[in-house]
């Protein structure tokens, strides 16, 4: 029997999982034991490997202490170019982290310098 890859949808969601539980400072494991799961079960939640039952969304979205719709935002809009959305940046733990500190900035000069000096850097690199 062939493998059946992720539907979209639960990639989307798993995403937004992973976003708001980096937000909430959880590691996989902490909000396994949250919703009763292991940390490798919330690995394949996050990946769109395996699907979330409607009950369990709702223990995660008390455990990450966000509105269910949160978890479903972008799923109308999935980008079909090759692309990085921003939910599939800022699930990346060094992207998420930069955007983390780059917040905490309150210096309009430092960050359009930061800006301008990590584009010069990408541009370089490409």
């Amino acid at each position: 029997m062939a493998r059946k890859e992720p539907n979209s949808v639960d990639k989307m969601v798993g995403r937004n999982v992973r976003l708001y539980r980096m937000a909430a400072k959880l590691s996989q494991d902490e909000l396994g034991r949250k919703i009763g799961v292991t940390f490798q079960q919330v690995q394949k939640y996050e990946k769109g490997t395996n699907r979330i039952g409607a009950s369990r969304l709702n223990r995660i979205s008390e455990a990450l202490e966000v509105p269910i719709p949160a978890l479903f935002e972008g799923v109308r809009s999935i980008p079909t170019s090759r692309h990085t959305s921003l939910s599939e940046l800022l699930t990346q733990p060094r992207s998420f982290r930069l955007a983390r500190a780059f917040s905490g900035i309150a210096d309009d000069e430092i960050q359009r310098c930061l800006v301008e000096l990590i584009e010069r850097i990408a541009a370089h690199r490409e």
